[in-house]
């Protein structure tokens, strides 16, 4: 028995996300599915990140255990085969048995990306949030340092567990703007749910001028009053690599 890890890309639009569900496809299902009739027992993949319905990946990372001997190429091919084209197998290789695709990770990536234009192209549409607001960028460039360090995201994330810590530490976030893209890329040591979403929509309030330096500083601190951004549209999200 081997324990394997993959790297995974994928065009989220048409699933119900990463995680195995009772109803509707995922990606952990769908490997789990292919998996389990290439090793001719049930196989359980472990996902490094639990990405919403609609999100997608460049760089999401699995790993599973597999009693079937096969060279890596050859299980990177059966994979894909059996695939469909909006989810691709980009790497497989075998690592140590102490190795986690969740556990094991020190940091993830992702991007947000706001379309800004009139019209959104159609080979684009699926993977932007087209923002029909005028944003002063460099107003949200220069709030966005206020994020990084270690924070408290329990009003910038959907409803947690009871019990789970919200604490969570930003290390990188950067905005870039081209033609009419701007991308936020954030990377963290873990991310909540919705959270890169909300924080977004937050960024998104300071460019149109409904938020102020100050009132961002105070949401991080825990101030309900100040009302954090919306949850943004899953589609312009994307899982961008996973550090380990």
């Amino acid at each position: 028995m081997r324990n394997v890890k993959i790297v995974v890309e994928y065009d989220g639009t048409n699933f119900q996300g990463w995680q195995r569900q009772a109803r509707g496809e995922t990606i952990q299902g769908l490997l789990e599915e292919i998996l389990s009739r290439l090793d001719g027992r049930r196989v359980v993949v472990h996902g490094a990140g639990r990405t919403d319905a609609g999100v997608h990946a460049l760089g999401q990372v699995a790993s599973f255990m597999l009693h079937r001997e096969m060279p890596s190429l050859e299980l990177l091919r059966a994979l894909n085969g059996n695939l469909g084209p909006e989810v691709r197998v980009r790497e497989v290789s075998f690592v140590e048995p102490s190795f986690h695709a969740r556990f094991s990770a020190k940091a993830k990536a992702y991007r947000y990306v706001f379309y800004l234009g009139e019209v959104v192209s159609p080979f684009l549409h699926r993977y932007v949030y087209h923002c029909h607001y005028r944003l002063n960028v460099e107003r949200m460039r220069a709030v966005a340092p206020l994020f990084v360090g270690q924070h408290d995201f329990s009003l910038l994330c959907s409803k947690s567990r009871p019990g789970g810590s919200t604490v969570r530490e930003i290390v990188q976030l950067e905005l870039t703007e081209q033609d009419e893209l701007l991308e936020v890329q954030i990377t963290a040591n873990g991310f909540l749910r919705s959270m890169v979403r909300r924080l977004a929509g937050t960024l998104q309030e300071v460019g149109r001028g409904r938020l102020s330096a100050e009132e961002v500083e105070r949401l991080l601190r825990g101030d309900q009053s100040v009302p954090a951004g919306p949850s943004l549209p899953a589609k312009g999200l994307t899982l961008l690599r996973v550090e380990y």
